[in-house]
């Protein structure tokens, strides 16, 4: 479990250097935190993160995009990143400015995701861009990795109840 009281106060600034929370941007419902990147291999996943994001939006979810150049497969400005998910994935969920997701100077949000243990007991390092982490309202989550698409029955029907 995380204390989402706790996670609801950690800073972000989004893409357009906006300073805000986690809170802030996701609000109280439940939320899919992603680390994305603009020249992967997963890169396509842009696309079902979308139609997740408009088919649940009115249901309290978010998701959350974190771009990290952490595996060396992101854009170099935020502006670039914004542009090239906007106009080549219609991407309109929110979306941080880019942050480290491993070692010492890891973003707090990651920090606290990787050190928890999710439902399966799994925990540690990100391994790898689209690693997905389904936060529910209550701070029970679960921990995806990257080949799980964003439209795999065992996420979606894990949103679904969580959002009942």
């Amino acid at each position: 479990m995380l204390d989402v009281d706790r996670l609801r106060k950690v800073p972000l600034r989004t893409l357009s250097g906006e300073d805000t929370t986690f809170g802030d941007l996701t609000g109280d419902g439940a939320v899919l935190v992603v680390n994305v990147a603009s020249r992967c291999g997963f890169t396509p996943q842009y696309e079902q993160l979308e139609e997740l994001q408009r088919t649940y939006r009115d249901h309290s979810f978010t998701v959350l995009g974190l771009p990290s150049n952490q595996f060396l497969q992101e854009m170099g400005s935020e502006e670039s990143i914004a542009q090239t998910c906007a106009s080549r994935w219609g991407v309109t969920f929110p979306m941080t400015e880019k942050v480290r997701v491993n070692g010492r100077r890891a973003h707090p949000l990651y920090r606290t995701l990787t050190d928890a243990e999710d439902v399966d007991g799994r925990s540690g390092r990100i391994r790898w861009n689209f690693e997905k982490f389904l936060i529910a309202p209550d701070g029970r989550f679960r921990r995806f990795g990257p080949t799980t698409a964003p439209d795999a029955p065992e996420l979606v029907d894990r949103l679904q109840e969580w959002l009942s």
